[in-house]
C-alpha cells in the first residue's frame, strides 16, 4: 500500500473536489466511500430533481460540465458527471476506495507518528496525519419535533426518503418547508394530490432570471458567491429561485400555502386557527444537519453534533479539515459550484500544515502541530 498523507471521508462532489485539489498540492490522499459508487447522494435525491443553477456554474476543479451552458441538469446528470470525475481522478493516480465505511475518527498514537486512526467497517484501520471530512448531510435529515407525531395514523416522511409521486396519488398530502425542495416537489405532487405548504415564515421567491440572465451569472460578475459567510447575513430560509412557475400555481390555487399546524391528532393536522383536517401524508422538507458521527468521540463536534471549525478547519484538531459544510466560507460552499474554491483553501493550509509538521518531528522531535 502507498504511503497517504491525508485521508478524505466522502465520495460526494465534496469529497471529488478535495481529492482533485490535494493531488493538485502535491499530497497523496486516499478517498474512502462508505457505497458502491464515489457520486455522493446524488443518486439518491427525488427523481425529478433539477440542479437551481445551469451547467456552466456546476463544475467542479479541472473538469467542465459539458454540454449546453446554460441548462439546468437533471439529476442523473450529475451523476454522470461525478462518475467521469471520479473516473479521471483514478487515471490522474488517484486511490479511491468505495465499499469503505468509517466508523470511527481518534487521534492516532503518538507513537505511530501521531495524527489521526480512521476506523473503518470492516475492522481494518488506517492512519494518517491529516483527515478531511467530506461526507455530506444527505443520511442525516433534520426532522423537526411534531406535537402529536407519535399518535399520528397517517403516513411521516422526509425528502430524502421520496423518489416519485406515483405512490401518493390521490392521497391528501402537506409537505413542510419553504425551500427550493419543498417547492418543488409540492408542486410536484400538487399535479395529482390536493397538496399544502406548511411553512413557518412565508415562502421567499426570488427571478431565476433577472433581466435575461441567471441568478448564478450575477454571483459572479458581482463577486457574491465569493462574500466571507461572516459579512452575509444568513437567510432564515433559503430563498426559491422561480421562473414564475411556482408563484403561478399558488396564484392559481393548484397548491396552497398555509401557516405551519400546531399539531398532529391521531389522522388530522390542527391548524392555527383552530381548524382540523384529515391528512394522509406529512412530507418534511426541513434540510439536513452534518453526517459527522464517526467523529463523536474525537471531541470535535459541538453538543448539537456540529464541528468546531473555522472556515473548514478544525479548531481543536490541527489537521482535520471539514468540507461540504453550509456558509462554510462562502454562501456557494456547500454547491458544486463553490465547494472547489473550499478545497483548495483547505488544501494549501492542509500541506502547509503536513509541512510544518515534519519540520517540528524533524527539529523538535514531537510536539502537537499547529495550524
Amino acid at each position: 500500500m502507498r504511503h497517504m498523507n491525508t485521508i478524505v471521508i466522502g465520495g460526494g462532489q465534496a469529497g471529488l473536489a478535495a481529492t482533485r485539489t490535494l493531488l493538485d498540492a502535491g499530497l497523496t490522499p486516499v478517498l474512502l466511500e462508505a457505497t458502491d459508487q464515489a457520486t455522493g447522494s446524488w443518486g439518491r435525491y427525488y427523481d425529478s430533481l433539477t440542479l437551481f443553477s445551469p451547467a456552466r456554474y456546476s463544475s467542479l476543479p479541472g473538469l467542465a460540465f459539458g454540454g449546453d451552458g446554460d441548462r439546468y441538469p437533471h439529476r442523473d446528470e450529475v451523476v454522470d458527471y461525478l462518475t467521469r470525475y471520479a473516473r479521471d481522478l483514478g487515471r490522474g493516480g488517484a486511490e479511491i476506495r468505495t465499499g469503505a465505511r468509517v466508523t470511527a475518527v481518534a487521534a492516532g498514537a503518538q507513537g505511530s507518528g501521531g495524527g489521526f486512526a480512521v476506523h473503518l467497517a470492516d475492522g481494518s484501520t488506517l492512519n494518517a496525519p491529516a483527515v478531511i471530512a467530506a461526507s455530506g448531510s444527505f443520511d442525516r435529515p433534520h426532522l423537526p419535533v411534531l406535537p402529536g407525531r407519535d399518535g399520528f395514523t397517517g403516513q411521516i416522511l422526509h425528502a430524502a426518503a421520496y423518489t416519485n409521486p406515483l405512490p401518493y396519488t390521490g392521497r391528501r398530502i402537506v409537505v413542510v418547508g419553504a425551500g427550493n425542495s419543498a417547492v418543488q416537489i409540492a408542486c410536484e405532487l400538487a399535479e395529482t394530490n390536493t397538496v399544502t405548504l406548511a411553512t413557518r415564515t412565508p415562502i421567499r421567491f426570488v427571478d431565476q432570471r433577472p433581466l435575461g440572465k441567471d441568478l448564478h451569472f450575477w454571483f459572479t460578475v458581482t463577486g457574491f458567491d465569493r462574500l466571507p459567510a461572516r459579512l452575509v447575513t444568513t437567510p432564515p430560509t433559503v430563498p426559491v429561485l422561480d421562473e414564475g412557475t411556482y408563484r403561478q400555481a399558488l396564484r392559481e390555487g393548484r397548491l396552497e400555502r398555509r401557516p405551519m399546524f400546531t399539531r398532529l391528532d391521531e389522522g388530522d393536522v390542527v391548524w392555527v386557527d383552530g381548524s382540523r383536517e384529515p391528512v394522509d401524508v406529512v412530507l418534511l422538507a426541513t434540510g439536513y444537519q452534518p453526517n459527522l458521527d464517526y467523529l463523536n468521540g474525537l471531541g470535535a463536534l459541538d453538543e448539537r453534533g456540529h464541528p468546531r471549525h473555522d472556515r473548514g478547519l478544525s479548531t481543536t484538531h490541527p489537521g482535520l479539515g471539514f468540507l461540504g459544510l453550509e456558509w462554510q466560507r462562502t454562501p456557494a460552499s456547500n454547491t458544486l459550484r463553490g465547494v472547489g474554491r473550499d478545497a483548495r483553501y483547505l488544501a494549501r493550509k492542509l500541506k502547509a500544515h503536513l509541512g510544518a509538521r515534519r519540520f517540528r518531528a524533524g527539529v523538535y522531535s514531537s510536539g502537537r502541530p499547529r495550524w
